[in-house]
């Protein structure tokens, strides 16, 4: 099922294209009191991906969460600073959940790559994001899971990401505001963090960073680093490495967009810039060949996971 997450007149993103954020569901019909799982895939702002969206919201639904996918607002241009938009889309959902599911017990909220960074903002923001519409329901998650984030707006971010968010000059403010390490507070829930020590786009200093200032901060986490695997192995089974990953539905704004593109029509997007992704989606998709690598290790992190969970719920 889809819902999408904001009422007509409420959301006004420049480089929308006619997409509207929304929640798919995974829930069961039996009446029992769960707890949810609101995945949240990344795509260095730029896309949801995805390898991060249906097949982790099935895994946790066959451990017993009801799960959600969220599908966030992003911009494979690059041309319109997200700002806080992301933010308010993640903490809307965490509000439609409790207030229209009165079966949830606990909402955890995890997110891959960039799509930990919007988690990462906000277990440490919840605070600041007002909601007229849902001002009697709380966004703060119950705990949160971290799969390779993006977590630092410094010396060791995935700059990318960071431009996509906050355009190519933020000032210094906003991008203290977004290092989520800076912003950890007593407050900020429980915490599963898991990357690989080899990940070659995000690197695994993130997640030092992160588990770093929630000790200092005395919040229950736990950490993991994995010795070998490149960025964004989400689930790294068999269907993963055929692609029977499912999720098609997370790429709607980035079609949309690219409609946009190739057509002219885009919102202050460069010839240059309209050029390169025309070229980019106009290329062959990528197959790997032969024999993929084993990463049974990390197939054990929904079980790490889901022991924590179970540990801080």
């Amino acid at each position: 099922m889809r819902i999408d997450i904001w009422d007509e007149g409420e959301y006004d993103y420049k480089a929308a294209y006619g997409f509207k954020p929304n929640l798919r569901t995974y829930l069961h019909d039996d009446g029992k009191k769960r707890n949810a799982m609101l995945v949240i895939p990344g795509g260095g702002y730029c896309m949801c991906t995805p390898p991060e969206s249906e097949n982790i919201a099935k895994e946790f639904y066959n451990r017993g969460f009801d799960a959600f996918v969220l599908v966030y607002t992003t911009d494979i241009t690059m041309s319109v600073p997200l700002k806080d938009q992301p933010l308010r889309d993640a903490a809307r959902a965490v509000r439609i959940i409790r207030k229209k599911f009165p079966n949830i017990d606990k909402v955890v909220v995890s997110g891959f790559s960039a799509g930990g960074h919007v988690v990462g903002s906000l277990i440490t923001h919840f605070d600041d994001v007002v909601d007229k519409a849902y001002e009697d329901v709380s966004c703060r998650p119950d705990a949160a899971v971290f799969a390779y984030p993006v977590i630092t707006s410094g010396e060791y971010t995935h700059i990318y990401s960071i431009q996509a968010l906050l355009g190519k000059e933020p000032c210094q403010d906003e991008l203290d505001y977004y290092s989520v390490e800076k912003n950890v507070t007593e407050d900020t829930p429980p915490c599963f963090i898991w990357q690989t020590a080899t990940d070659d786009l995000v690197p695994v200093e993130n997640s030092y960073l992160l588990a770093e200032a929630l000790k200092a901060k005395g919040v229950k986490f736990a950490h993991y680093v994995f010795p070998e695997g490149g960025h964004g192995l989400s689930l790294p089974n068999e269907e993963f490495f055929a692609g029977e990953f499912g999720g098609e539905f997370a790429v709607e704004q980035l079609h949309l967009a690219i409609d946009n593109v190739r057509k002219g029509t885009c919102v202050d997007v460069s010839e240059e810039r309209r050029q390169e992704l025309i070229a980019q989606f106009d290329a062959p998709p990528f197959k790997p060949e032969g024999d993929h690598p084993s990463f049974d290790d990390i197939l054990l992190w929904p079980n790490l996971a889901e022991a924590f969970l179970k540990r801080v719920l």
